[in-house]
């Protein structure tokens, strides 16, 4: 699984004009799902995004977590992520889950993130989002866990 994360200051997601999940200071995770993603990638994914220190300190230094500073956490699914780049000018999806896959994954994930933390919040998968966000910093880092 891949996880696109943003320290951001605020974000939200709107569907059809209408505003369907937003958060303040926090973090916005783009989720992408692969071929072989499991439930427990889901879970070891949700475990890095509520601990990764991307906040600063006292003394401006990354130190702190999501957690650790009763962020918002947004989880936009985003299938583009698992593009393979590699070749030519067209990505290929090849390594990308099957949709009916990746959703139910996709759900787990949350579920399973809520469960963890309750500032949680997301996008709607197989929905034209549009999403707003302010980077804060600009911060943004590439998660990647399989068990593969």
């Amino acid at each position: 699984m891949l996880a696109l994360i943003q320290r951001v200051s605020s974000a939200e997601v709107k569907v059809d004009g209408k505003l369907i999940a937003e958060i303040d200071q926090g973090i916005l995770a783009l989720i992408g799902i692969e071929k072989g993603d499991s439930k427990a990638d889901a879970r070891r994914l949700c475990e890095r995004l509520l601990g990764y220190r991307i906040f600063s300190d006292n003394e401006d230094k990354m130190n702190l977590s999501l957690k650790r500073i009763n962020g918002g956490l947004l989880l936009v699914p985003q299938f583009t992520l698992a593009a393979d780049t590699q070749k030519g000018t067209r990505p290929s999806f090849s390594s990308a889950e099957d949709p009916d896959l990746s959703k139910m994954l996709f759900e787990y994930f949350c579920q399973y993130c809520s469960e963890q933390y309750p500032k949680v919040t997301t996008g709607l998968f197989g929905a034209d989002m549009k999403v707003s966000l302010c980077n804060q910093g600009p911060v943004t880092f590439m998660l990647k866990v399989s068990n593969q």
